[in-house]
This record gives structure tokens, C-alpha cells and sequence, in this order.
């Protein structure tokens, strides 16, 4: 009896049966810069190249001082940019947090000026009744966002655009165009320039209300609800989640930050500014969805909110150092959030195909 004859092996048969080749150097990198992309964002892509490009272009940009200051300079618009995120994330947005800035900036000086020749030996009352009243008319604005978004069903758009235009233009009512001067000098060393423990007061108060609000939007069910709600807003109803108070909260919340920032940022110019906070809307929008906040709610982290503020910062103080002008500037940031947007939308359509 003949012996079975062994099959020839074939090309076929030799690509079946070995073992794939591995991936090449180049498609690592490209599927680690993806992962990366799609758990992250554009913002460390960003960050990186923003970093290296100012470093290269200016030798004190790397600097301690420079990067103390660049910190203490983006307090301001972290705290703006948290409240932001907090309208982003219910599907919105507040285009009149530099109103809140103005008009607590103005009505607190104002106080401040008009109680301190009553109470001139007790100048901290002075300080936190201006302080109350600044605060006050900064939530007075969130007031009305929420009673035009939340109760009457009005676009985010329009309300925050309206009352944009009221805030500032009652600032410079009661101003007449005209810094407030005249407070008391212990407000600003403290508020403006003091430190706590070897800490500046801003960067400490900024420290706490991040923390406030990590904990607001990770361990409570207000934060839940603040992300459903922005997720899919009928089905947040269907589930029991109040909207409605739901919504209240974030724009009250997003007014009630930007005052404490229009209070410390007073507090630093030390007067009462009509014009303070102009482009803060678009910076703290942009700083955001450079974060990964989508602009279709449901989505955002406070730790990348305020990397994405400091980098709005760190990008302004690079363009400061090498001597880009200010018009240049706006530029540069409308430009950084369209590509941001876009980023997005690509960054969904990765995420999920076909949204």
C-alpha cells in the first residue's frame, strides 16, 4: 500500500498558519495618539504644543516666577470656566458671566465707597456687606437666567445675550463710566495681593471652590442630575429628576462663581470696574470645550475644566512674552476654539458613528 502523500504547503496555507507581523513603529503611534485623543480630548495635544512653542520663543516662559504668575493670573477665569461647565453640561450656556463680573465689581466698590465714612473703625463690616451686595446682584443675574431658561423655556441664547446687554449697560448706569475708587485698602492687600501659609489668598479660594465643586459633580446626586439632565433632558424627567430645579441650580451656581471671581479680580484692580470681564464668556467657553465639555451637555470633568482655563492662561501669557498684540490675540483664541469644536465633532463622530 502506497503512503498518503503529504500536501504540498501553499503561500496560502503559510499566511493561515503564521503569526501576524506586529504592527509597525508608525500605526502604534497612530493607534496610541487615537486612544489618546478619544479618552482625552485635544487638550493635552494642545497643552504640549503651546508649551513647547512658547518655550522655544521666549526664554522666561519656563521660568518659576513666570508660571507662579501665570497661576495666579488664571484663578479668575477658572473660576468662571467652572460655572460655565456647569451650563454646558444641562445643554446650555451663559454668554453673561462678564456681566456678573462687572456688576459685582461695581456694586460691591460702590457699597464699600458709601459705608466706609459711616463705619470708618470697623472696616472688615465694610468688606463683607460690599462683599454681600456684590455677590448678590451677581446671583440676581443668575435669577433670571434661570427663570428665562428653566421656568419659561426661552433658548439659553437669547436670555444670557439679553441680560447681557442689561448687566453692562446698567454697570455703566451707576458708574457713569467712571472706575469706582475709594476702597478700603485692606480689601485689596488681603483679597488682591495677600497670602495664607505662604499661598496667595485668590489661588486659595479658587483651590476651594474646585474642590467643592469635584465633589458636587462626583459624589453627589446633584451632579448626576446635572449631567442627565444635559445627557437627555426627557429622560431625566421620566426618571423623577426635577429639571426645572435642575436648571435653576446651574445658572445660579455659574452666576454665583463668576461673582467670586469678579470679587477677587476687584480686589486686585482695586476699583470697581464697568468694562471688567468683556471677553471672559468667550475665554471660559472656550477653555471649556478645549476640556472636553461637549457642547451637547451630558459631558464634563472639573479637572480638565481647569486645565483647560490654564491653558487658555498659559497661551495668553506666551503671546504677552513674545510681544503679540491684543487684537492679534482675540485672533488667536477664536481661533483655538474653533478648532476646538471641530476637535469635538470629530471626537464624537470617533466615538459614536454616525452621531
Amino acid at each position: 500500500m502506497n503512503p498518503t502523500p503529504t500536501p504540498t504547503p501553499t503561500l496560502a496555507t503559510l499566511d493561515a498558519t503564521s503569526p501576524a507581523a506586529p504592527p509597525s513603529p508608525h500605526r502604534r503611534v497612530l493607534g496610541w495618539l487615537r486612544s489618546a485623543f478619544l479618552a482625552l480630548g485635544v487638550l493635552p495635544f494642545m497643552l504640549i504644543i503651546a508649551i513647547v512653542v512658547f518655550a522655544l520663543l521666549s526664554d522666561q516662559f519656563l521660568s518659576v516666577q513666570n508660571l507662579t504668575n501665570l497661576l495666579r493670573q488664571s484663578v479668575y477665569l477658572i473660576l468662571v470656566s467652572l460655572g460655565q461647565m456647569l451650563a454646558l453640561v444641562t445643554g446650555g450656556f451663559d454668554l453673561s458671566v462678564g456681566t456678573v463680573l462687572a456688576l459685582t465689581s461695581v456694586v460691591s466698590a460702590s457699597v464699600m465707597r458709601e459705608l466706609a465714612p459711616a463705619l470708618p473703625d470697623a472696616v472688615w463690616l465694610v468688606i463683607v456687606g460690599g462683599s454681600i451686595a456684590g455677590l448678590l446682584a451677581g446671583l440676581v443675574v443668575g435669577l433670571v437666567n434661570g427663570l428665562g431658561v428653566a421656568i419659561i423655556g426661552v433658548s439659553p441664547f437669547i436670555v444670557t445675550l439679553g441680560v447681557q446687554s442689561i448687566g453692562f449697560g446698567a454697570a455703566l448706569f451707576l458708574t457713569g463710566g467712571v472706575p469706582v475708587s475709594g476702597l478700603p485698602s485692606e480689601f485689596s492687600d488681603w483679597f488682591g495681593f495677600g497670602t495664607l501659609l505662604g499661598v496667595p489668598v485668590p489661588i486659595l479660594v479658587t483651590a476651594v471652590c474646585v474642590v467643592g465643586m469635584g465633589l458636587l459633580m462626583s459624589r453627589t446626586p446633584t451632579g448626576t442630575h446635572l449631567l442627565a439632565v444635559g445627557g437627555n433632558a426627557k429622560a431625566a424627567m421620566l426618571s423623577g429628576i426635577k429639571t426645572r430645579r435642575v436648571l435653576m441650580l446651574a445658572y445660579l451656581m455659574c452666576s454665583g462663581l463668576a461673582a467670586i471671581s469678579g470679587l477677587l479680580l476687584t480686589a486686585r484692580v482695586e476699583t470697581g470696574e464697568a468694562n471688567l470681564g468683556g471677553t471672559i464668556a468667550l475665554e471660559s467657553i472656550a477653555a471649556c470645550v478645549i476640556a472636553g465639555v461637549s457642547l451637547r451637555g451630558g459631558i464634563g470633568r472639573v479637572p480638565n475644566v481647569v486645565l483647560g482655563a490654564i491653558f487658555i492662561g498659559l497661551v495668553q501669557n506666551g503671546m504677552n512674552l513674545t510681544n503679540v498684540g491684543s487684537y492679534l490675540q482675540m485672533v488667536v483664541l477664536g481661533t483655538l476654539l474653533i478648532v476646538a469644536v471641530i476637535a469635538d465633532q470629530i471626537r464624537h463622530r470617533m466615538i459614536v458613528p454616525g452621531g
